[in-house]
C-alpha cells in the first residue's frame, strides 16, 4: 500500500520510484524502436505519453495516480528542465559554424520555404480552429491563434534532427550539412513569433521587444566576447584528457547562467543553452564535454522531459470523430506545408532526388522543439487540452516519419544517398 506524499522526504522516495519507472519504460520502447530502425529519442517520447493519462491513467488509473501525483509534477518539471538545457548544450557543442559557409544558399532557400508555406498554411488552419470555439480558450484572440499555430507548423526538431544525423554517420555530408543549418534558421524564427504570440496575449509588447533584442544582445556576448575568454582559459586544458572537476564545474555554472538568461528575457533557456555550446572551445575540450555529459543528460535526465509532456497529453480527448478528423488535417497540413515545400526548395537549389527527399522528412519532423514550444503554450493558456494532445500526435507521427525515409532512400537512390548504417 502507497502512502501519498505529504512531506519533502515522501516526495523524494517518490521521486526516485518515478525515476525507476520512467527509466524502464524509456529502455524497453527503445528496444522496440530500435527494431524498426528508430532513434532512442523517438522511443522516449512515446514513452512519455504511455505513461500518461492516455494509456496508464486508462489501463491502470490507481497506479497512475499514485506513481504522478499533482504535485509531485512540479519536481519532475523542475529537473526535466535541466537535462533539457544540457542537452542542448550538448547539440551546440556538436553544432559546426561551417554549416553556414558551405551549405548558405541552400539553407537559407530551405528554410525560408520550411518557414513561410507552413506559416501561411498554420495561420489559414488557425482561423477553422479558432472558430471551433474550444480548442483555444476563449481570450485568445484570432490574429495570437494563427501566429501559434504558424509557429508551430513552422517548428523543425532542431535537437533532435542533429541527433538523427550524428547517428546516422551524415556529420558533413550535403544531407547532414544542409539539414542542421535550414533547422537551425527554422527554429529561431519560430520561437521569435512564439515571444511575439506570449507578448501579444499578456498585453506587453515591450516583452517581444526585450525577447528578440536581448536574444541578439546574448548571442553577441556570447559567441563574440565569451567564446574567445574561454578558448584562452582552457587552452592548457585541450590538449590533456578528461576535463578537471574545477572545468567540468565552471562549465555546469555557464549553462545554468545562461539558461536563467535567456529564460528571464523571454527567448527561453533552451537557446541560452545552446548557444553556450556554441561557445565552448573545439577539439578535446568538445569532445570531452561529449563523454562527460552526453550518458548522465541522456540517459537519466532527458526522458524526465518526455514523461512530463506525456503527463500533459490525453490521447483520449482526440477520440471522436470530429477530433480525429481535425487531427488527420493538422497532421496533412504540417507534412504538406513542411515537408514537401523543403524538398521543392531543395530540387530548385540544385539538390539531388535523394537528398531533397531526406531534407523534406528530416524538417518535416517536430520532436523535442515542438514539445518544448506546446508545453510553454499550455502554461501560458494559449491552448486548450484537445490541440495540445492533436499537436503532441502531430509531432511525434512526423518525428516517426524521418528515419523509414532514409531507409527508403537509401533503397530508392543507392547511386546518390549517402551510406546509411543498417
Amino acid at each position: 500500500m502507497f502512502i501519498v506524499p505529504n512531506t519533502p522526504f515522501e516526495y523524494s522516495v517518490l521521486f526516485f520510484l518515478q525515476l525507476t519507472v520512467i527509466l524502464s519504460a524509456c529502455k524497453a520502447v527503445g528496444w522496440i524502436a530500435k527494431y524498426f530502425g528508430q532513434p532512442q529519442v523517438v522511443a522516449e517520447m512515446i514513452a512519455g505519453v504511455l505513461l500518461g493519462p492516455s494509456l496508464l491513467g486508462i489501463v491502470a488509473p490507481d497506479t497512475y495516480q499514485m506513481l504522478f501525483p499533482e504535485g509531485s509534477r512540479r519536481i519532475l518539471f523542475s529537473v526535466s528542465q535541466v537535462g533539457l538545457a544540457l542537452y542542448m548544450f550538448i547539440v551546440g557543442v556538436e553544432f559546426r559554424a561551417d554549416h553556414f559557409i558551405n551549405k548558405g544558399k541552400a539553407a537559407i532557400a530551405v528554410s525560408v520555404s520550411g518557414m513561410l508555406t507552413p506559416f501561411v498554411l498554420g495561420g489559414l488552419l488557425a482561423i477553422w480552429l479558432h472558430s471551433d470555439g474550444t480548442l483555444f480558450p476563449s481570450e485568445v484572440s484570432l490574429f495570437q491563434a494563427m501566429l501559434f499555430m504558424g509557429a508551430s507548423m513552422c517548428i523543425t526538431a532542431f535537437p533532435m534532427l542533429a541527433r538523427i544525423i550524428v547517428e546516422n554517420g551524415l556529420s558533413g555530408t550535403a544531407l547532414g550539412t544542409l539539414a542542421i543549418a535550414a533547422a537551425a534558421i527554422d527554429d529561431v524564427a519560430a520561437w521569435c513569433v512564439l515571444a511575439i504570440v506570449v507578448s501579444s496575449k499578456d498585453g506587453n509588447w515591450l516583452s517581444a521587444i526585450t525577447a528578440i533584442g536581448g536574444g541578439i544582445v546574448y548571442a553577441s556576448f556570447v559567441l563574440g566576447v565569451l567564446r574567445p575568454i574561454l578558448r584562452f582559459f582552457t587552452k592548457s586544458s585541450a590538449d590533456q584528457g578528461a576535463l578537471s572537476a574545477n572545468l567540468v564545474s565552471v562549465i555546469l555554472l555557464l549553462v545554468m547562467l545562461g539558461a536563467f538568461t535567456t529564460d528571464r528575457i523571454g527567448v527561453y533557456a533552451v537557446f541560452g543553452a545552446f548557444l553556450m555550446g556554441c561557445a565552448m572551445p573545439r577539439g578535446n575540450i568538445s569532445n570531452q564535454i561529449r563523454l562527460q555529459f552526453e550518458p548522465l543528460t541522456l540517459g537519466l535526465l532527458l526522458p524526465l522531459f518526455f514523461t512530463y509532456s506525456g503527463l500533459n497529453t490525453r490521447l483520449d480527448l482526440v477520440s471522436s470523430p470530429r477530433l480525429i478528423g481535425i487531427a488527420i488535417v493538422v497532421l496533412a497540413v504540417a507534412s504538406l506545408g513542411k515537408g514537401v515545400a523543403c524538398w521543392a526548395a531543395a530540387r530548385i537549389c540544385g539538390e539531388s532526388s535523394s537528398t531533397s527527399i531526406a531534407i523534406g522528412a528530416l524538417m518535416n519532423a517536430r520532436g523535442l522543439m515542438e514539445l518544448i514550444l506546446l508545453n510553454i503554450a499550455k502554461e501560458k493558456g494559449l491552448i486548450g487540452p484537445e490541440l495540445f494532445s492533436i499537436l503532441v500526435v502531430m509531432a511525434i507521427v512526423t518525428t516517426l516519419a524521418a528515419t523509414p525515409v532514409f531507409r527508403l532512400v537509401q533503397r530508392a537512390f543507392k547511386e546518390e544517398s549517402p551510406a546509411l548504417p543498417r
